[in-house]
């Protein structure tokens, strides 16, 4: 029988409705009440690290999350952490950069409707969760509606529907019907590794989506503010240099040591910088490329990145030859 270790961070899993509207109350025992049947399966302790909802969620709190996991980590064989799903994508992420070679399943879940309610897919997705950490398998993975998605392609497409996530630019790493899990592709299980923890993190990271009709002085408010800035550009990649000339502010906040990532508004097929002039002007050697990296890895990507360097040259560097590993290989 395996041994898990449940984290709960509140969210709308965890909510009961309030004066004010929904808010989490619930405490991790009571999540598991509503499915007695999981401790036929497994072994489970439960430790609450936090009951919030998860627009409240902060850098700091993944921190505590990975550290929390990695002093556990030899105890149990996998874990699961409740989670609200505004930044589930963000902390998935997060998590992937922040706990590097584990051998072990850490899945994270959560639901559209509390538990509580009679009609709520949060039975579903924390025993599809609970049934995924039972398996042979290492990394971060969000399980949501029968689909396992690996941590770094999670995004949040829909507000209300239980299909709430969608895998960005890289397949589903396996589906989950009832007790039976059917992975996209044949795997081999890893061998087991010794997990590294790296919880630096600089968390002066802004995003910025381009928009017309934008005034180019804004950005010169984020040079004193921020070490990384994310731009969503437009289509393949492109950035405007006809009379708003955000193109020339770009290449400011370089100039003033500002690590500058560039991605696109699109969803799928990411940016491609070569195409189109408006990609080709862009100073390559210059802002870091996001391949087809979705925005919620990009931000904590860079935030880990600069927790170490904060040289535009060396996050350049950093960043590429991550991106470059990550969508070349189909990890597990």
């Amino acid at each position: 029988m395996k041994k898990l270790m449940l984290f709960t961070t509140g969210g709308t899993v965890a909510s009961i409705e309030g004066e004010n509207g929904l808010a989490p109350e619930l405490h991790a025992d009571d999540l598991l009440s509503y499915i007695p049947e999981i401790n036929v399966r497994c072994r489970i302790d439960t430790k609450e690290l936090m009951n919030i909802d998860s627009t409240n969620m902060q850098p700091e709190f993944w921190i505590d999350m990975a550290n929390v996991i990695y002093e556990h980590y030899d105890q149990y064989d996998g874990f699961i952490i409740t989670h609200g799903t505004d930044t589930m994508g963000y902390t998935s992420a997060a998590l992937s950069y922040m706990l590097q070679d584990a051998s072990k399943p850490i899945v994270i879940t959560g639901s559209q409707i509390p538990i509580s309610y009679s009609k709520t897919d949060a039975k579903r997705n924390i025993s599809d969760a609970i049934r995924f950490a039972c398996e042979d398998i290492g990394g971060v993975y969000v399980v949501f509606d029968g689909k396992v998605i690996q941590g770094t392609r999670a995004i949040k497409l829909r507000t209300k529907s239980y299909d709430a996530f969608e895998s960005i630019n890289y397949p589903y790493v396996a589906s989950i019907h009832d007790e039976h899990i059917e992975y996209n592709k044949s795997i081999s299980f890893q061998k087991k590794k010794h997990i590294q923890l790296d919880t630096s993190l600089c968390t002066d990271v802004a995003v910025v989506k381009l928009h017309p009709g934008m005034k180019p002085e804004f950005f010169d408010s984020l040079k004193d503010l921020y070490k990384g800035v994310v731009v969503e550009s437009y289509g393949s990649g492109g950035v405007p240099f006809q009379v708003r000339n955000i193109l020339e502010k770009l290449v400011e906040l370089t100039e003033h040591g500002v690590s500058v990532v560039i991605t696109t508004q699109c969803l799928e097929e990411g940016e491609d910088m070569g195409i189109y002039e408006v990609g080709r002007k862009i100073d390559h050697n210059r802002v870091v490329r996001s391949k087809n990296m979705n925005t919620e890895a990009i931000v904590p990507k860079l935030m880990w990145v600069l927790g170490k360097t904060t040289d535009p040259k060396k996050v350049k560097e950093m960043m590429e030859t991550s991106i470059a590993a990550d969508i070349t290989r189909y990890c597990y």
